[in-house]
């Protein structure tokens, strides 16, 4: 397990922790007791996971475990105890943390293109007050450029709303996507300057990954927010 405890103010933390494979598959949406189990062994309470269909749709989250289930690629929250989650095995897993508020990202291409880091960005900001600013984003396992080859025309669509310099090239020199580097771009574009990418590559034995080694086991993301 990987975990980070990120100030959210003077009175709370968020606690946020990144899965392995070692802790089992989290692919399923499903209501079913395995699951369940696996979830609350990772991070205890009720968990808001996502129907996740690569867009910018954000759930606001004002009770534990409301909006379950919901197509979305994001969710935000002010409810200390509610879990937000999303699951991954090559996109980027992305916490953003502000006073006394959290987001979370599920970021493919698709995602990156439909404005998702800046969607869950913005409903973060809406829940601080005026004069507060962002705390920090958390990166966490994502597939890294040297493996990601990715076509031309969906490469342009991406360095159209990222920048040039998601452009890379895969280990074997074919075109490929720098994903991190877009995230961070939505990012700053969002306003959110402290950024910790982790350096974690879904490449790595430890981790699942369906670009690498074709399976279909998803890695887990949780975050809460708890007293300091």
């Amino acid at each position: 397990m990987i975990e980070r405890l990120i100030p959210a103010g003077p009175r709370w933390t968020a606690r946020i922790r990144f899965s392995d494979r070692s802790h089992g598959d989290f692919g399923g949406n499903e209501r079913d007791r395995e699951l369940d189990a696996c979830r609350q062994a990772f991070m205890d309470g009720p968990w808001t996971w996502l129907n996740q269909v690569h867009g910018a749709e954000v759930v606001a989250v004002d009770r534990p475990g409301q909006g379950a289930g919901t197509r979305a690629d994001g969710a935000v929250t002010t409810r200390p105890g509610a879990v937000l989650a999303v699951q991954t095995a090559d996109c980027a897993p992305v916490v953003i943390v502000g006073p006394e508020v959290i987001g979370i990202v599920h970021a493919g291409w698709r995602g990156i293109v439909a404005g998702v880091v800046g969607a869950v960005a913005d409903a973060v900001r809406t829940r601080m007050r005026p004069g507060d600013y962002f705390q920090r984003a958390v990166m966490g396992p994502v597939i890294r450029p040297r493996n990601y080859e990715i076509g031309p025309a969906d490469l342009d669509a991406v360095v159209a709303v990222a920048g040039d310099e998601v452009r890379a090239a895969t280990a074997w020199g074919t075109p490929a996507l720098d994903l991190a580097a877009a995230v961070r771009a939505g990012l700053k574009a969002a306003g959110v300057g402290e950024v910790d990418d982790l350096g974690l590559d879904t490449a790595e034995d430890r981790f699942f990954s369906h670009r690498i080694r074709g399976e279909r086991g998803r890695l887990a993301t949780a975050v809460r927010l708890e007293p300091s």
